[in-house]
């Protein structure tokens, strides 16, 4: 897997020039990090929309599954300067209200998630995610909860959400997960079928078009 994703990065990132100091460092200067590897992987679905279903789900709820029996598709999207900027929409049916915004930093990646109402204003609970705390790895992302996202949580009551961490995996071609965890074991999973692209959905509410 390692070999496919450098070469996917380093002919990705050789077209790529740095725009700010938060995004993707030199190409020219250094070989690609983990964090380029998966941002070229990633980009290199754009414009696609890919079919999705559940892996893992733990505990069970008692209450009612907002994704049972839905229709999981994500989108590759946003992709004007993929080096710096991915949006990733992900639709439960005929929800449209979720977008994944992964971001380089000086440092590593950004996951920031977009939650919007059907008018297109922002919920409150949206924006919340994390920065990634070491290199990871070129097929595997993690994003602890940031302090920000943590002072949001708490005054919105939503106090699990507090020791979040979220992931992400791809293997360019054949699949992509989307990870939430937490220590209490908490575990929730999605994994998308990258190899079969789907229609595209509408655009995710909020969006322009």
């Amino acid at each position: 897997m390692k070999k496919p994703l450098l070469l996917v990065a380093t002919l990705w990132l050789a077209s790529c020039s740095t725009t700010s100091d938060t995004t993707v460092p030199d190409a020219s200067s250094a070989a690609p990090s983990p964090a380029d590897i998966f941002m070229a992987a990633l980009a290199a679905h754009c414009d696609r929309a890919f079919a999705g279903r559940i892996v893992a789900n733990t505990p069970a709820s008692t209450a009612p599954d907002p994704f049972d029996g839905k229709a999981l598709v994500m989108h590759v999207r946003g992709c004007d300067e993929p080096a710096r900027e991915l949006r990733v929409p992900f639709h439960v049916g005929d929800d449209h209200s979720r977008t994944w915004v992964v971001t380089r930093t000086a440092t590593g990646l950004r996951l920031k998630h977009d939650h919007r109402h059907r008018d297109g204003s922002a919920d409150v609970l949206t924006m919340y995610g994390g920065d990634t705390a070491s290199p990871g790895e070129a097929g595997r992302q993690e994003f602890p909860v940031d302090a920000e996202s943590v002072a949001l949580f708490r005054r919105e009551g939503s106090t699990a959400s507090v020791s979040n961490t979220w992931a992400m995996e791809i293997v360019p071609g054949k699949n992509f997960v989307y990870e939430l965890s937490r220590p209490d074991g908490r575990l929730f999973r999605v994994e998308f079928d990258l190899s079969t692209p789907v229609a595209p959905p509408p655009a995710p509410w909020g969006a322009a078009s």
